[in-house]
């Protein structure tokens, strides 16, 4: 049964929030622009710019000085003569809609809509990951509000209100008339809607395009130098005034729009690369983790392992999913990508990870899975991760790349075999760790148990791979003190066979160390030699 009400927020704030480990402060690394700022970590840091993780708290309805009201009298208080020549249309509506299910929800999102769970045009008095309207059921989905093109067809069927018309200046595609200084009828609406404050003051004059760098420290890469968040989404907003963009691959982002007043600044990870972090309350397809108001001219972020927890965690994260997936064609590993729309869950409380690919139509006993993940079948049912990353007790960026990465190789076998494959290898892990007094993999035993053998074979063997390749030295020996044997596939590699070749063997018919031994000697006969000493080593 799925718990409604207070006791599913509760269950998801226990498992989606969990403990808040090692709270500090993400650097904002200013250029000339503006000095670095400090941003504390955990509710304690979460005022209007700082970064939370609990429900922004809002305050005051402000008056938009976006409205297409506004607008038009702000152009009658700058050009008095001239404001009756003028005739101006909405650029624009601000709506808000009440998907009553994931599906309506879904079609929003397909629809390119950029949705949020709260208002615009409030005052935020504390930061947050996510928000749901009081007025709702705390089991149904929330209000998402959009600003969408005024010629935007609204779907039928779903609930929207239409809560203004407005007029957003954007360059030459809004300018009614050449001699027209938007960027000062922009200010001016600011100051009619009593607003002004908000505005810069070195932006009195003119507005800005932002840009800047969002980065992290891996203190054995690069000299521990920052390297680039890569493909995750910004997001930008003043009023309904809305732009988001992505981050290249060393984590640089120029904002579409301009910008006279403060921005509040967004991460979303949903990647470029088709994968999403995480999942806010209620039913948003990626976590957001919020950094603040910052400068119109743009914000530089730099992520260490003392910075927010939720921040790191997402992040390095991000950036081992992002170079796994960038790695898995021809002209590198030559394996499998992960299959796209990947979906991925950070569990603060838990250290162990998981591959169900539940979200990719792997249909497992859920009530089983849901015991496994602390009695929360509902849970999984609701909203179907791919892969579960455990990151408790891990405080640095290499031992939670090192579990992200071993999960992504389970992705790559997915890709490969398929749903009836890895259902039965999920229902024996399931099963095992529940018959076998905890043992993550059971005792080798049972049926399936073969499944799970080669599964993870292949898994620690490219956890071990990818480690020594990014940190150097020899090739860690993760996955031996198992009952399977991840020393098959290292001692293969050492002697000259590639990943690819080693993944051409993991065919769906390959279910025991028995028939992978068997695909290897087919695919290579000219290697027999070397295959049969291997298994014959590391004989059970």
């Amino acid at each position: 049964m799925i718990k409604t009400g207070s006791a599913m927020k509760r269950s998801i704030k226990y498992l989606l929030t969990g403990p808040v480990l090692g709270m500090g402060a993400v650097l904002l690394a200013g250029c000339s622009r503006e000095d670095p700022v400090s941003l504390e970590g955990g509710t304690a840091g979460g005022g209007p710019d700082g970064i939370a993780h609990e429900m922004i708290v809002l305050g005051d309805q402000l008056e938009d000085p976006y409205s297409l009201e506004n607008v038009k009298a702000a152009v009658s208080s700058l050009y008095p003569t001239r404001a009756g020549r003028i005739d101006l249309e909405p650029t624009h509506i601000y709506a808000r809609f009440l998907p009553s299910n994931d599906a309506e929800l879904e079609q929003l999102q397909d629809l390119g809509l950029e949705l949020s769970d709260h208002p615009y045009d409030y005052e935020i008095v504390q930061e947050g990951d996510y928000y749901h309207d009081p007025v709702l059921p705390e089991q149904e989905i929330t209000w998402q509000y959009a600003v969408v093109d005024k010629d935007f067809a609204f779907p039928e069927g779903i609930r929207c209100e239409i809560l203004d018309r407005c007029y957003i200046p954007d360059g030459d595609a809004t300018r009614a008339d050449d001699g027209i200084d938007w960027d000062a009828v922009e200010r001016e609406a600011f100051r009619l809607t009593g607003n002004a404050e908000l505005l810069e003051p070195a932006t009195k004059a003119q507005s800005f395009q932002p840009q800047g760098r969002i980065a992290i420290v891996d203190d054995r890469v690069a000299g521990g130098k920052p390297i680039g968040v890569s493909g995750v989404r910004v997001m930008t907003n003043v009023f309904v005034k809305f732009s988001t963009t992505y981050t290249d691959r060393d984590g640089y982002y120029t904002i579409p729009k301009k910008y006279s007043s403060r921005p509040r600044y967004r991460l979303v990870f949903k990647n470029t690369r088709g994968f999403a972090i995480g999942v806010n309350l209620i039913l948003l397809p990626a976590s957001v983790s919020t950094l603040g108001k910052g400068s119109p001219e743009g914000k530089d972020v730099v992520i260490t392992s003392d910075s927010d927890r939720k921040l790191f965690c997402r992040s390095v994260v991000n950036n081992a999913v992002y170079d796994y997936i960038g790695r898995c064609g021809d002209g590198d590993m030559d394996i499998a990508p992960p299959p796209s729309g990947l979906r991925l869950w950070l569990f603060q409380n838990m250290d162990a990870s998981s591959a169900a690919m539940l979200h990719h139509g792997a249909i497992i006993d859920t009530d089983l899975m849901g015991e496994f993940l602390r009695g929360c079948g509902w849970l999984v049912k609701l909203f179907a991760p791919d892969l579960t990353i455990g990151v408790k007790n891990h405080d640095d960026y290499s031992s939670i790349y090192s579990s992200t990465v071993h999960e992504l190789a389970h992705c790559s076998h997915y890709a490969r075999v398929g749903n009836t494959y890895w259902n039965r290898y999920i229902s024996y892990i399931g099963i095992g760790f529940l018959t076998s007094g905890g043992a993550t993999y059971g005792d080798g035993t049972g049926t399936w148990a073969g499944y799970c053998e080669v599964g993870e074979m292949w898994a620690y063997y490219m956890e071990s791979k990818l480690f020594a390749e990014r940190y150097g030295g020899s090739m860690p020996a993760f996955g031996t003190s198992w009952w399977f044997f991840p020393q098959i596939f290292r001692y293969l590699d050492q002697r000259g066979f590639t990943r690819s070749e080693l993944f051409a063997a993991l065919t769906p018919d390959v279910v025991s160390r028995e028939t992978l031994q068997k695909k290897l000697v087919e695919l290579y006969p000219d290697r027999n030699s070397i295959i049969h000493q291997v298994f014959t080593r590391y004989a059970p």
